[in-house]
């Protein structure tokens, strides 16, 4: 064992690797039960349901995304763990599960389709992104075009992700509602209780922003104390309020357990073989045809790159595991176990799957090999019987998570140079267009066309700006050509 993952030569121990590894689980073990919400819309009992899309169906997606997180989790982790042999975890990276959700599982729902239809297309469109970065990976050319990138997009990418995670979470626990003259507001506690029946129908409607504020608050007390598994915790003690705020027993069913895994089953894991899921994808109103179906591959390809590429970078750093250029050791084989957990995660049932920054967690407790990455996909493999209790937590406790995950997310644009207008403005728009968009895709396109044109016009393009105005191109044609 020491030897295969060379443990002493890279200064650690077997007691460390494993704390290390229990350590990024307890990091990153909350997206076992906010990636099914955020990709089924909360279930069977969320917002979704609740415009009335087919309650029955909106669980069956959350029990098979359930399942499939889980697997992709242990799959990624362990890819990293013996062919990268490096200590980082994988599992269905936040942001790219909300973009995942709105483009086709809600987008089918409000074009006329049955959501487990737009579920399925939505896997398609996953399973050929996770190909072309394999290509890309294995040729070499993730690594070029990653590097070809300018700065300030790649760090505004992240923190606009950050941004429209936060605003999902908010609006999902009712914190930012709409309003017909400013487009949004605060949740209205005047109105709820002037309004209400009684005293005890405005508590209820007040209870589900109450604990999310409250978890929020908790969170970050955790993180400032440096509690380990601050998230986790911030989760169930918000679950834990919820219920008592309304002095009622949460309903729990062993039964559970078994419909994941039938759901798993039926729907999920090769869900995107389905031959009407390939129809849908290149064809459907809520994609918007081929063309759609391309910039989406793109967009997908490039939100999950760079955040890959940010993570190797940190956490390398932070572990002093970079070779004589400055470049992580083993990048070259860590891109690869994540194209590959991307692919596994289309055919197993659920979005992206891409390396955790939660991982510096571990590193940070002494993780150095692959070992850290064994434990850590272990801890993970013990979820899969989880689903009963995952099932009792409200959208409200997973809340605080999203705006936590939101807040961790902005720290690159603290680096972006905002001094330099060719810099500033790009990861401003990246930065700000994607919440307001209510899309990824729509930020990185409009951040790209505005550094071309910028960098153009200043006399200051170069060689390596091709990529990126290729990019641009693209989304161009997209803006004019596709309603999204």
């Amino acid at each position: 064992m020491d030897k295969f993952f060379k443990i002493t030569e890279r200064g650690s121990n077997i007691r460390t690797e494993i704390f290390a590894g229990i350590t990024t689980f307890f990091a990153m073990s909350y997206i076992v039960l906010v990636n099914p919400n955020q990709v089924a819309a909360d279930g069977s009992s969320g917002w979704l349901a609740a415009l009335g899309a087919d309650a029955g169906e909106l669980g069956q997606i959350w029990n098979a995304v359930f399942i499939a997180s889980v697997l992709v989790a242990v799959i990624g982790t362990l890819l990293m763990a013996f062919v990268a042999k490096m200590p980082y975890a994988q599992a269905c990276g936040m942001g790219l599960n909300s973009f995942f959700c709105t483009t086709f599982v809600s987008g089918a729902f409000f074009a006329g389709y049955g959501v487990i239809q737009g579920y399925q297309s939505g896997l398609v469109i996953i399973f050929l992104s996770g190909v072309v970065f394999l290509i890309l990976s294995v040729t070499g050319l993730r690594e070029y075009i990653a590097k070809a990138m300018p700065e300030c997009l790649k760090k505004s990418i992240s923190a606009g992700m950050g941004l429209f995670i936060a605003l999902i979470g908010l609006k999902g626990a009712g914190i930012i509602e709409t309003n017909p003259y400013t487009l949004v507001q605060f949740f209205d506690f005047h109105g709820r209780i002037a309004n209400a029946e009684n005293a005890k129908a405005a508590w209820m409607e007040i209870v589900p922003v109450l604990v999310a504020i409250l978890g929020i608050i908790i969170i970050a007390v955790l993180a400032k104390l440096n509690v380990k598994g601050n998230i986790v915790i911030g989760i169930l003690v918000s679950t834990i309020l919820y219920y008592l705020f309304r002095w009622e027993l949460p309903s729990f069913d062993i039964g559970n357990i078994g419909q994941s895994f039938r759901d798993f089953a039926d729907i999920g894991i090769g869900g995107f073989a389905n031959k009407e899921a390939w129809e849908n994808a290149f064809s459907s109103s809520y994609v918007g045809g081929i063309f759609a179906a391309i910039m989406l591959i793109i967009v997908f390809c490039l939100v999950d790159m760079f955040d890959t590429v940010g993570t190797l970078y940190g956490t390398a750093s932070q572990a002093g595991m970079l070779d004589e250029n400055g470049d992580p050791i083993n990048m070259d084989k860590s891109m690869l176990c994540d194209s590959i957990g991307t692919v596994s995660g289309a055919v197993l049932g659920t979005s992206t799957c891409t390396t955790f920054v939660e991982s510096a967690s571990g590193v940070a407790a002494g993780g150095r090999t692959g070992l850290t990455s064994v434990v850590t996909a272990l801890c993970f493999t013990l979820c899969l019987f989880l689903s009963p209790l995952a099932g009792v937590i409200p959208s409200c406790a997973t809340t605080p998570a999203l705006v936590f995950v939101g807040v961790l997310m902005l720290k690159n644009f603290a680096k972006v140079d905002m001094d330099d207008m060719r810099s500033a403005v790009p990861a401003f728009l990246t930065l700000i267009m994607m919440p307001l968009t209510y899309s990824i895709s729509n930020g990185i396109g409009i951040g790209a066309i505005s550094y071309v044109l910028i960098t153009l016009f200043t006399g200051k393009y170069q060689k390596k700006d091709i990529v990126v105005t290729i990019i641009a191109a693209l989304f161009i044609v997209k803006f004019i050509f596709v309603t999204m």
